[in-house]
């Protein structure tokens, strides 16, 4: 193996994994709320993630962007994700990948973890809020 493709190589092997550690550092800094909404996302992305490496961890990151500049802005999690966030995240995904197959249950999985994300940044029981 030549000194070229180890390179190639050591970056495919470390350098994602850096950069994964990096996105979960980020997102561990959010807000509780923010977290959660971000952690459910993530999930339910998992049934999206594109055979590029980069492409995945580019989008993770993004993701992190969005929520860290809505925690920053005080935006609410409602307004980041609408009301529907499964046609948030498939809006979302469609910028890095063809898409995966997803059951239903992970998208009544998203459902609830953001609904559970909303509330308790609102204090309330109502989803629209």
């Amino acid at each position: 193996m030549s000194d070229v493709e180890k390179a190639g190589f050591i970056s495919k092997v470390i350098g994602p994994k850096k950069r994964w550690r990096a996105y979960k550092a980020r997102v561990k800094e959010l807000p509780e709320n923010h977290r959660t909404a971000v952690g459910a996302i993530e999930r339910y992305l998992m049934h999206f993630v594109p055979t590029d490496e980069d492409s995945s961890t580019s989008m993770f990151e993004d993701l992190a962007d969005l929520f860290e500049q809505a925690a920053v802005n005080g935006t609410p999690i409602r307004e980041v994700v609408g009301a529907d966030p499964v046609e948030f995240v498939e809006a979302f995904v469609q910028n890095y990948s063809e898409g995966g197959y997803v059951p239903a249950r992970a998208r009544k999985q998203l459902t609830e973890d953001i609904e559970r994300a909303v509330r308790s940044e609102t204090g309330t029981a109502d989803p629209t809020v």
